[in-house]
Protein backbone atom coordinates (compact mmCIF):
# COMPACT_ATOMS: atom_id res chain seq x y z
CA UNK A 1 0.00 0.00 0.00
CA UNK A 2 1.44 3.17 -0.79
CA UNK A 3 1.44 6.72 1.31
CA UNK A 4 -1.02 9.20 -0.03
CA UNK A 5 -1.27 12.29 0.61
CA UNK A 6 0.01 13.59 4.13
CA UNK A 7 2.54 16.43 2.42
CA UNK A 8 2.57 18.36 5.50
CA UNK A 9 3.57 15.75 7.77
CA UNK A 10 6.27 14.19 5.35
CA UNK A 11 7.79 18.09 5.19
CA UNK A 12 7.46 18.01 9.19
CA UNK A 13 9.24 14.50 9.02
CA UNK A 14 11.75 15.42 6.33
CA UNK A 15 12.96 18.55 8.49
CA UNK A 16 13.32 16.43 11.47
CA UNK A 17 15.25 13.54 9.95
CA UNK A 18 17.58 16.09 8.35
CA UNK A 19 18.18 18.02 11.67
CA UNK A 20 21.81 17.98 12.95
CA UNK A 21 20.28 17.77 17.02
CA UNK A 22 18.13 14.91 18.39
CA UNK A 23 14.22 15.15 17.48
CA UNK A 24 11.30 14.67 19.67
CA UNK A 25 8.34 13.99 17.78
CA UNK A 26 4.77 13.23 19.49
CA UNK A 27 2.14 11.98 16.76
CA UNK A 28 -1.18 11.95 17.23
CA UNK A 29 -5.30 11.41 15.79
CA UNK A 30 -7.87 9.10 15.91
CA UNK A 31 -7.55 5.42 15.92
CA UNK A 32 -7.03 3.78 12.57
CA UNK A 33 -6.27 7.01 10.78
CA UNK A 34 -2.79 5.93 9.82
CA UNK A 35 -0.28 6.96 12.58
CA UNK A 36 1.79 3.89 12.65
CA UNK A 37 1.48 3.28 8.71
CA UNK A 38 2.63 7.02 8.20
CA UNK A 39 5.97 6.74 10.18
CA UNK A 40 6.82 3.01 9.05
CA UNK A 41 6.67 3.74 5.82
CA UNK A 42 8.78 7.50 6.31
CA UNK A 43 11.67 5.82 7.97
CA UNK A 44 11.84 2.34 7.01
CA UNK A 45 13.55 3.14 3.79
CA UNK A 46 16.20 5.63 4.99
CA UNK A 47 19.72 5.04 6.35
CA UNK A 48 19.11 4.82 10.06
CA UNK A 49 18.87 2.59 12.22
CA UNK A 50 14.82 2.11 12.70
CA UNK A 51 13.62 0.85 16.11
CA UNK A 52 10.09 0.47 16.51
CA UNK A 53 8.58 -1.17 19.39
CA UNK A 54 4.93 -1.53 20.10
CA UNK A 55 2.85 -1.49 23.00
CA UNK A 56 0.43 -3.87 24.01
CA UNK A 57 -3.08 -3.81 25.39
CA UNK A 58 -3.93 -4.90 28.75
CA UNK A 59 0.31 -6.59 28.59
CA UNK A 60 1.46 -6.49 31.85
CA UNK A 61 4.93 -4.45 32.66
CA UNK A 62 6.97 -8.35 32.08
CA UNK A 63 5.60 -8.73 28.77
CA UNK A 64 6.29 -5.14 27.37
CA UNK A 65 9.67 -5.52 28.70
CA UNK A 66 10.41 -8.75 27.00
CA UNK A 67 8.85 -7.21 23.83
CA UNK A 68 10.81 -4.12 23.86
CA UNK A 69 14.18 -6.51 24.69
CA UNK A 70 14.13 -9.09 21.48
CA UNK A 71 13.17 -5.81 19.64
CA UNK A 72 16.70 -4.28 20.80
CA UNK A 73 18.43 -7.32 19.87
CA UNK A 74 16.75 -8.07 16.47
CA UNK A 75 18.10 -4.40 15.63
CA UNK A 76 21.38 -3.59 17.47
CA UNK A 77 22.86 -7.23 17.77
CA UNK A 78 21.65 -8.76 14.67
CA UNK A 79 18.98 -10.34 16.31
CA UNK A 80 20.75 -11.35 19.48
CA UNK A 81 18.86 -12.90 22.45
CA UNK A 82 19.37 -10.18 25.26
CA UNK A 83 19.17 -10.34 28.98
CA UNK A 84 15.19 -8.84 29.52
CA UNK A 85 15.59 -6.46 32.90
CA UNK A 86 12.54 -6.08 35.22
CA UNK A 87 12.34 -2.50 34.99
CA UNK A 88 11.87 0.47 32.40
CA UNK A 89 14.95 1.78 33.91
CA UNK A 90 17.23 -1.14 33.16
CA UNK A 91 16.05 -1.45 29.98
CA UNK A 92 16.53 2.14 28.73
CA UNK A 93 20.06 1.33 30.43
CA UNK A 94 20.35 -1.41 27.86
CA UNK A 95 19.11 1.18 25.33
CA UNK A 96 21.71 3.84 25.73
CA UNK A 97 24.61 1.49 25.70
CA UNK A 98 23.25 -0.47 22.43
CA UNK A 99 23.83 3.23 20.89
CA UNK A 100 27.41 2.76 20.78
CA UNK A 101 27.18 0.56 18.56
CA UNK A 102 26.04 2.64 15.75
CA UNK A 103 28.17 4.55 13.58
CA UNK A 104 28.31 8.44 14.43
CA UNK A 105 27.11 9.84 11.32
CA UNK A 106 23.82 7.47 11.23
CA UNK A 107 20.62 8.45 12.52
CA UNK A 108 19.02 6.26 15.40
CA UNK A 109 15.24 6.46 15.25
CA UNK A 110 13.15 5.21 18.12
CA UNK A 111 9.27 4.56 17.27
CA UNK A 112 7.42 4.01 20.43
CA UNK A 113 4.40 2.83 19.35
CA UNK A 114 0.91 2.49 21.20
CA UNK A 115 2.88 4.23 24.38
CA UNK A 116 0.21 4.43 26.87
CA UNK A 117 -0.44 0.70 26.48
CA UNK A 118 3.22 0.29 27.23
CA UNK A 119 2.77 2.73 30.70
CA UNK A 120 1.26 0.00 32.75
CA UNK A 121 -0.22 0.85 36.24
CA UNK A 122 3.08 1.35 38.60
CA UNK A 123 5.55 1.06 35.38
CA UNK A 124 6.85 4.06 36.07
CA UNK A 125 7.71 4.33 32.51
CA UNK A 126 6.72 8.13 31.72
CA UNK A 127 9.44 9.08 34.48
CA UNK A 128 11.85 7.11 33.26
CA UNK A 129 11.47 8.43 29.41
CA UNK A 130 11.67 11.59 31.00
CA UNK A 131 14.72 10.82 32.82
CA UNK A 132 16.84 9.52 29.65
CA UNK A 133 15.57 11.85 27.37
CA UNK A 134 16.82 14.60 29.73
CA UNK A 135 19.99 13.21 31.00
CA UNK A 136 21.35 11.13 27.63
CA UNK A 137 19.03 10.84 24.37
CA UNK A 138 19.03 15.14 23.92
CA UNK A 139 22.57 14.92 24.20
CA UNK A 140 22.82 12.52 21.06
CA UNK A 141 22.76 14.24 17.93
CA UNK A 142 21.36 10.95 16.11
CA UNK A 143 18.44 10.67 17.79
CA UNK A 144 14.85 10.92 16.79
CA UNK A 145 12.37 9.67 19.37
CA UNK A 146 8.67 9.41 18.33
CA UNK A 147 6.03 8.56 20.65
CA UNK A 148 2.57 8.06 19.29
CA UNK A 149 -0.93 6.26 20.60
CA UNK A 150 -4.21 4.98 19.58
CA UNK A 151 -5.35 7.29 22.68
CA UNK A 152 -4.82 11.22 21.47
CA UNK A 153 -6.07 12.13 24.91
CA UNK A 154 -3.15 10.44 26.61
CA UNK A 155 -0.65 11.68 24.15
CA UNK A 156 -1.90 15.40 24.86
CA UNK A 157 -1.91 15.31 28.47
CA UNK A 158 1.32 13.40 29.35
CA UNK A 159 3.36 13.89 25.98
CA UNK A 160 2.56 17.33 24.33
CA UNK A 161 1.04 19.07 27.13
CA UNK A 162 3.40 17.55 29.80
CA UNK A 163 4.02 19.88 33.11
CA UNK A 164 6.98 17.53 34.50
CA UNK A 165 9.92 16.90 32.86
CA UNK A 166 9.13 16.52 29.66
CA UNK A 167 7.86 19.71 29.60
CA UNK A 168 8.58 22.20 26.46
CA UNK A 169 10.67 19.25 25.56
CA UNK A 170 8.89 18.31 22.29
CA UNK A 171 10.60 19.08 19.41
CA UNK A 172 7.79 19.39 16.76
CA UNK A 173 4.58 17.38 16.75
CA UNK A 174 1.65 16.28 14.70
CA UNK A 175 -2.26 15.48 14.56
CA UNK A 176 -2.64 13.16 11.57
CA UNK A 177 -6.39 13.74 10.62
CA UNK A 178 -7.95 11.63 8.16
CA UNK A 179 -8.50 12.01 4.34
CA UNK A 180 -10.46 14.55 2.81
CA UNK A 181 -12.89 13.28 0.13
CA UNK A 182 -9.99 14.36 -2.46
CA UNK A 183 -7.21 12.16 -0.73
CA UNK A 184 -10.02 9.37 -0.08
CA UNK A 185 -10.05 9.32 -4.23
CA UNK A 186 -6.68 8.92 -4.02
CA UNK A 187 -6.13 6.40 -2.18
CA UNK A 188 -9.22 4.23 -3.78
CA UNK A 189 -7.66 4.84 -6.63
CA UNK A 190 -4.36 3.20 -5.34
CA UNK A 191 -5.91 0.66 -4.15
CA UNK A 192 -7.56 -0.03 -8.12
CA UNK A 193 -10.67 1.08 -7.13
CA UNK A 194 -12.16 3.48 -9.38
CA UNK A 195 -14.90 5.22 -8.34
CA UNK A 196 -16.79 8.51 -9.39
CA UNK A 197 -16.99 11.54 -6.73
CA UNK A 198 -20.77 10.70 -5.71
CA UNK A 199 -19.84 6.92 -4.96
CA UNK A 200 -17.25 7.91 -2.93
CA UNK A 201 -19.45 10.73 -1.13
CA UNK A 202 -21.62 7.43 -0.34
CA UNK A 203 -18.89 6.10 0.87
CA UNK A 204 -17.21 8.93 2.67
CA UNK A 205 -20.41 9.68 5.13
CA UNK A 206 -20.10 6.03 5.93
CA UNK A 207 -16.57 5.71 7.16
CA UNK A 208 -15.20 8.94 6.50
CA UNK A 209 -11.34 9.56 5.51
CA UNK A 210 -10.20 6.19 7.63
CA UNK A 211 -7.83 5.04 5.41
CA UNK A 212 -7.94 1.74 7.49
CA UNK A 213 -12.11 1.55 6.72
CA UNK A 214 -10.88 2.65 3.48
CA UNK A 215 -8.87 -0.07 2.90
CA UNK A 216 -11.43 -3.06 2.93
CA UNK A 217 -13.24 -1.14 -0.12
CA UNK A 218 -13.27 -3.62 -2.63
CA UNK A 219 -13.18 -3.29 -6.29
CA UNK A 220 -15.01 -3.67 -9.00
CA UNK A 221 -18.18 -2.96 -6.76
CA UNK A 222 -20.41 -0.17 -6.02
CA UNK A 223 -20.87 1.95 -3.08
CA UNK A 224 -24.07 0.21 -1.71
CA UNK A 225 -22.52 -3.17 -2.30
CA UNK A 226 -19.39 -2.33 -0.70
CA UNK A 227 -21.44 -1.00 2.44
CA UNK A 228 -23.84 -3.80 2.37
CA UNK A 229 -20.86 -6.37 2.94
CA UNK A 230 -18.75 -4.29 5.35
CA UNK A 231 -21.93 -3.03 7.56
CA UNK A 232 -25.01 -5.63 7.10
CA UNK A 233 -23.38 -9.03 6.66
CA UNK A 234 -22.98 -11.63 9.58
CA UNK A 235 -19.95 -10.75 11.42
CA UNK A 236 -18.98 -7.58 9.50
CA UNK A 237 -16.21 -5.70 9.96
CA UNK A 238 -18.03 -2.25 10.39
CA UNK A 239 -20.61 -4.19 13.48
CA UNK A 240 -17.51 -5.19 15.27
CA UNK A 241 -15.71 -2.50 14.98
CA UNK A 242 -17.50 0.17 17.44
CA UNK A 243 -16.56 -1.89 20.65
CA UNK A 244 -13.23 -2.27 19.50
CA UNK A 245 -12.85 1.17 19.02
CA UNK A 246 -13.88 2.67 22.29
CA UNK A 247 -12.69 -0.48 24.00
CA UNK A 248 -9.01 0.58 23.21
CA UNK A 249 -9.27 4.09 23.68
CA UNK A 250 -10.62 3.94 27.46
CA UNK A 251 -10.57 1.95 30.48
CA UNK A 252 -14.48 2.73 31.32
CA UNK A 253 -15.39 2.86 27.62
CA UNK A 254 -19.51 2.63 28.48
CA UNK A 255 -19.65 5.61 29.76
CA UNK A 256 -17.92 7.47 26.55
CA UNK A 257 -20.30 5.57 24.76
CA UNK A 258 -23.13 6.26 26.52
CA UNK A 259 -22.11 9.98 26.21
CA UNK A 260 -21.71 9.78 22.39
CA UNK A 261 -25.53 8.06 22.27
CA UNK A 262 -26.61 11.46 24.14
CA UNK A 263 -24.43 14.21 21.57
CA UNK A 264 -25.62 11.96 18.29
CA UNK A 265 -28.90 12.29 19.24
CA UNK A 266 -29.27 15.93 19.11
CA UNK A 267 -28.37 16.73 15.07
CA UNK A 268 -27.99 20.55 15.88
CA UNK A 269 -25.82 19.62 18.86
CA UNK A 270 -26.58 19.91 22.65
CA UNK A 271 -25.21 22.43 25.23
CA UNK A 272 -22.73 20.94 27.62
CA UNK A 273 -24.22 21.80 30.53
CA UNK A 274 -27.24 19.98 28.92
CA UNK A 275 -25.06 16.83 28.88
CA UNK A 276 -23.22 17.09 32.32
CA UNK A 277 -26.85 17.73 34.12
CA UNK A 278 -28.16 14.73 32.15
CA UNK A 279 -25.37 12.09 33.60
CA UNK A 280 -25.70 13.87 37.26
CA UNK A 281 -23.23 12.40 39.87
CA UNK A 282 -21.63 10.19 36.81
CA UNK A 283 -19.89 13.20 35.38
CA UNK A 284 -19.74 15.96 37.97
CA UNK A 285 -17.09 18.30 38.03
CA UNK A 286 -13.82 18.23 35.70
CA UNK A 287 -14.38 14.34 35.18
CA UNK A 288 -16.93 15.22 32.79
CA UNK A 289 -15.23 17.92 30.99
CA UNK A 290 -12.10 15.91 30.83
CA UNK A 291 -14.23 13.31 29.41
CA UNK A 292 -15.64 15.85 26.57
CA UNK A 293 -12.38 16.75 25.70
CA UNK A 294 -10.97 12.72 25.17
CA UNK A 295 -13.72 12.05 22.76
CA UNK A 296 -12.89 16.17 21.31
CA UNK A 297 -9.12 14.82 21.05
CA UNK A 298 -9.83 11.53 19.31
CA UNK A 299 -12.07 13.88 16.55
CA UNK A 300 -15.55 11.66 17.62
CA UNK A 301 -17.26 15.11 18.55
CA UNK A 302 -16.39 19.16 17.97
CA UNK A 303 -17.38 21.75 20.34
CA UNK A 304 -18.48 25.08 18.99
CA UNK A 305 -20.10 28.27 20.07
CA UNK A 306 -22.91 29.50 18.33
CA UNK A 307 -22.14 32.76 16.30
CA UNK A 308 -23.70 35.87 17.82
CA UNK A 309 -24.64 33.88 20.84
CA UNK A 310 -20.92 32.79 22.51
CA UNK A 311 -22.36 33.74 26.07
CA UNK A 312 -25.42 30.76 25.83
CA UNK A 313 -21.96 28.45 26.19
CA UNK A 314 -20.57 25.66 24.22
CA UNK A 315 -22.30 22.88 22.29
CA UNK A 316 -20.75 19.76 20.77
CA UNK A 317 -21.64 17.59 17.96
CA UNK A 318 -21.08 14.46 16.90
CA UNK A 319 -18.99 14.59 13.38
CA UNK A 320 -17.14 11.11 13.05
CA UNK A 321 -18.91 9.60 9.71
CA UNK A 322 -18.38 5.87 10.74
CA UNK A 323 -19.84 6.51 14.96
CA UNK A 324 -22.69 8.46 13.21
CA UNK A 325 -23.18 5.49 10.75
CA UNK A 326 -23.40 3.04 13.40
CA UNK A 327 -25.60 4.50 15.75
CA UNK A 328 -28.34 5.31 12.48
CA UNK A 329 -28.09 2.15 11.16
CA UNK A 330 -25.92 -0.89 12.76
CA UNK A 331 -26.84 -0.68 16.56
CA UNK A 332 -30.78 -0.84 16.03
CA UNK A 333 -30.72 -4.04 13.99
CA UNK A 334 -26.91 -5.54 15.49
CA UNK A 335 -28.47 -8.35 17.59
CA UNK A 336 -30.21 -9.57 13.79
CA UNK A 337 -26.84 -8.89 11.87
CA UNK A 338 -24.67 -10.18 14.28
CA UNK A 339 -26.83 -13.32 14.30
CA UNK A 340 -27.48 -14.58 11.09
CA UNK A 341 -26.65 -11.15 8.67
CA UNK A 342 -29.70 -9.02 7.24
CA UNK A 343 -31.68 -9.45 3.80
CA UNK A 344 -29.65 -9.67 0.71
CA UNK A 345 -29.55 -6.33 -0.74
CA UNK A 346 -30.84 -4.31 2.91
CA UNK A 347 -28.89 -0.97 2.00
CA UNK A 348 -29.77 -0.67 -1.54
CA UNK A 349 -33.42 -0.88 -0.44
CA UNK A 350 -32.61 2.03 1.92
CA UNK A 351 -31.77 4.31 0.15
CA UNK A 352 -34.86 4.79 -1.01
CA UNK A 353 -36.38 5.79 2.42
CA UNK A 354 -36.91 8.79 4.00
CA UNK A 355 -35.04 7.32 6.85
CA UNK A 356 -31.91 7.15 4.45
CA UNK A 357 -32.71 10.91 2.81
CA UNK A 358 -32.79 12.29 6.41
CA UNK A 359 -29.46 10.77 7.32
CA UNK A 360 -28.04 11.96 4.23
CA UNK A 361 -28.74 15.19 4.65
CA UNK A 362 -27.46 15.58 8.14
CA UNK A 363 -24.15 13.43 7.50
CA UNK A 364 -23.49 15.63 4.38
CA UNK A 365 -23.11 18.18 6.38
CA UNK A 366 -20.79 16.75 8.73
CA UNK A 367 -18.68 15.67 5.63
CA UNK A 368 -19.41 19.18 4.34
CA UNK A 369 -17.57 20.78 8.09
CA UNK A 370 -14.42 18.49 7.37
CA UNK A 371 -14.47 20.30 3.73
CA UNK A 372 -14.37 23.99 4.90
CA UNK A 373 -11.06 24.93 3.23
CA UNK A 374 -12.66 23.62 0.04
CA UNK A 375 -15.83 25.47 0.44
CA UNK A 376 -14.01 28.71 1.26
CA UNK A 377 -11.93 28.87 -1.80
CA UNK A 378 -14.66 28.13 -4.11
CA UNK A 379 -16.62 30.84 -2.76
CA UNK A 380 -13.60 32.81 -3.22
CA UNK A 381 -13.48 34.04 0.69
CA UNK A 382 -10.82 35.77 1.82
CA UNK A 383 -8.69 33.83 4.61
CA UNK A 384 -10.17 36.34 7.53
CA UNK A 385 -13.78 34.81 7.04
CA UNK A 386 -14.69 33.07 10.13
CA UNK A 387 -16.78 30.07 9.38
CA UNK A 388 -19.28 29.30 11.88
CA UNK A 389 -22.87 28.32 12.49
CA UNK A 390 -26.31 29.67 14.41
CA UNK A 391 -29.24 28.62 16.09
CA UNK A 392 -32.00 30.21 17.69
CA UNK A 393 -34.00 28.31 19.84
CA UNK A 394 -36.96 30.16 20.91
CA UNK A 395 -38.46 30.03 24.92
CA UNK A 396 -41.54 28.39 25.92
CA UNK A 397 -44.62 29.92 25.25
CA UNK A 398 -43.36 32.32 22.59
CA UNK A 399 -45.33 32.31 19.25
CA UNK A 400 -41.63 32.61 18.16
CA UNK A 401 -40.22 29.48 15.63
CA UNK A 402 -36.51 28.87 16.01
CA UNK A 403 -33.89 28.29 13.14
CA UNK A 404 -30.93 26.59 12.41
CA UNK A 405 -27.81 28.44 9.95
CA UNK A 406 -25.63 25.33 8.60
CA UNK A 407 -22.63 27.29 8.43
CA UNK A 408 -21.68 30.72 7.69
CA UNK A 409 -19.00 33.05 6.71
CA UNK A 410 -18.91 36.24 8.95
CA UNK A 411 -16.88 38.44 6.61
CA UNK A 412 -14.93 41.49 6.57
CA UNK A 413 -16.11 43.69 3.94
CA UNK A 414 -19.54 43.71 5.85
CA UNK A 415 -21.13 41.06 4.83
CA UNK A 416 -22.23 37.30 5.98
CA UNK A 417 -22.30 34.87 3.47
CA UNK A 418 -24.81 32.08 4.78
CA UNK A 419 -25.02 28.48 3.71
CA UNK A 420 -27.21 26.02 2.90
CA UNK A 421 -26.17 22.42 2.25
CA UNK A 422 -28.56 20.13 0.29
CA UNK A 423 -27.70 16.37 -0.19
CA UNK A 424 -30.27 15.11 -3.45
CA UNK A 425 -29.87 12.76 -5.97
CA UNK A 426 -30.47 15.84 -8.96
CA UNK A 427 -30.04 19.08 -9.12
CA UNK A 428 -31.38 21.00 -6.36
CA UNK A 429 -34.88 22.80 -6.91
CA UNK A 430 -35.69 25.65 -4.93
CA UNK A 431 -39.87 26.10 -5.39
CA UNK A 432 -42.32 28.44 -3.99
CA UNK A 433 -42.36 27.23 -0.54
CA UNK A 434 -38.70 26.26 0.31
CA UNK A 435 -37.80 30.23 -0.69
CA UNK A 436 -39.99 31.34 1.87
CA UNK A 437 -38.56 28.91 4.43
CA UNK A 438 -34.85 30.37 3.02
CA UNK A 439 -36.50 33.86 3.62
CA UNK A 440 -37.97 33.50 6.79
CA UNK A 441 -34.63 31.66 8.04
CA UNK A 442 -32.71 34.43 6.81
CA UNK A 443 -35.35 37.10 8.14
CA UNK A 444 -34.58 35.51 11.66
CA UNK A 445 -30.93 35.49 11.45
CA UNK A 446 -31.11 39.11 11.01
CA UNK A 447 -33.59 40.55 13.43
CA UNK A 448 -32.23 38.35 16.20
CA UNK A 449 -28.67 39.13 16.12
CA UNK A 450 -29.69 42.51 14.69
CA UNK A 451 -26.94 42.54 12.47
CA UNK A 452 -26.48 45.25 9.86
CA UNK A 453 -24.03 43.34 7.58
CA UNK A 454 -24.73 42.66 3.80
CA UNK A 455 -26.66 38.68 3.83
CA UNK A 456 -25.78 36.58 1.10
CA UNK A 457 -26.97 32.94 0.15
CA UNK A 458 -24.71 30.06 -0.91
CA UNK A 459 -26.08 26.89 -1.40
CA UNK A 460 -23.81 23.55 -1.14
CA UNK A 461 -25.45 21.05 -2.81
CA UNK A 462 -23.91 17.57 -4.30
CA UNK A 463 -25.27 18.29 -7.45
CA UNK A 464 -25.68 21.59 -8.17
CA UNK A 465 -28.47 24.20 -8.36
CA UNK A 466 -31.64 23.89 -10.97
CA UNK A 467 -32.43 26.94 -12.03
CA UNK A 468 -35.36 28.42 -11.14
CA UNK A 469 -37.59 32.04 -10.61
CA UNK A 470 -36.61 31.51 -7.30
CA UNK A 471 -33.14 30.23 -7.42
CA UNK A 472 -32.54 33.13 -9.60
CA UNK A 473 -33.52 36.02 -6.74
CA UNK A 474 -32.14 34.58 -4.14
CA UNK A 475 -28.59 31.99 -4.29
CA UNK A 476 -25.81 33.97 -4.63
CA UNK A 477 -23.24 31.23 -5.30
CA UNK A 478 -23.56 27.57 -5.89
CA UNK A 479 -20.72 24.62 -4.36
CA UNK A 480 -20.99 21.55 -5.52
CA UNK A 481 -19.44 17.82 -4.79
CA UNK A 482 -16.71 18.77 -7.29
CA UNK A 483 -15.29 21.72 -5.67
CA UNK A 484 -15.30 19.33 -2.62
CA UNK A 485 -12.90 17.23 -4.06
CA UNK A 486 -10.35 19.79 -5.08
CA UNK A 487 -6.88 20.88 -3.52
CA UNK A 488 -8.31 23.85 -1.37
Amino acid sequence: MSLIGRKKEIDILNEMFSSNVPEFLAIYGRRRVGKTFLIRSFFENKKCVFLNVTGVKDGPLEEQIRHFTKEMGRVFYHGATLKEAKTWDSTFEILTEAFKTVRKNKKIVLFFDEFPWMATRNSRLLQTLEYYWNQHWSQDKRVNLVICGSSASWILEKIVNNKGGLHNRLTRNIYLEPFDLRETKLFLDSLGTKLNHEQILQIYMVMGGIPYYLSKIERGRSAAQNIEILAFQSKSFLADEFDNLFSALYEDSGIYIDMIRLIASCRYGILQDEILKHFGKTLQGSTGLKRLKDLQDSSFIMSFKSHFHKKRGIYYKVVDEYVLFYLDWIEPIRSTLLSKGHMKGYWEKQQNSPAWHSWAGYTFESVCYKHIPQISHALKMSPTAIPNTWRYSPRKGTQDQGTQIDLLFDREDDAITICEMKYTENPYIINKQEAETLKRKMAVFKAKTETNKQLFLALISVNGLKKTIYSEDMVDAVVTLDDLFRRE
